[in-house]
């Protein structure tokens, strides 16, 4: 039986293993939460300047902060990869 789209996207969020760059809870550090593949590709100052803005963010009192531009690219470059775009078909 063919899994729901719900389901699917699960899956696909359970492989792109979540998490922050220390492996703890971004509540308790402030860093961010991001695909494996987005944190390991942005450099440290690109991921200090986003840490900077979450903890900026969580110190005014909220849970979420605007992702910087180099998060998002680095975000959306693994979310593209993880859902197969970019692979030529049969390999």
């Amino acid at each position: 039986m063919a899994k729901r789209a719900p389901q699917q996207s699960l899956d696909r969020w359970t492989k792109e293993d979540w998490g922050t760059s220390s492996g703890k809870k971004s509540s308790e550090t402030g860093e961010r939460y991001l695909p494996r593949a987005a944190r390991e590709s942005l450099t440290a100052s690109q991921r200090a300047a986003g840490n900077q803005a979450k903890r900026k963010a969580m110190k005014a009192g909220k849970k979420k902060a605007a992702y910087t531009e180099a998060e998002t690219k680095a975000y959306l470059k693994a979310r593209m990869k993880s859902k197969g775009y970019g692979k030529k078909k049969g390999k």
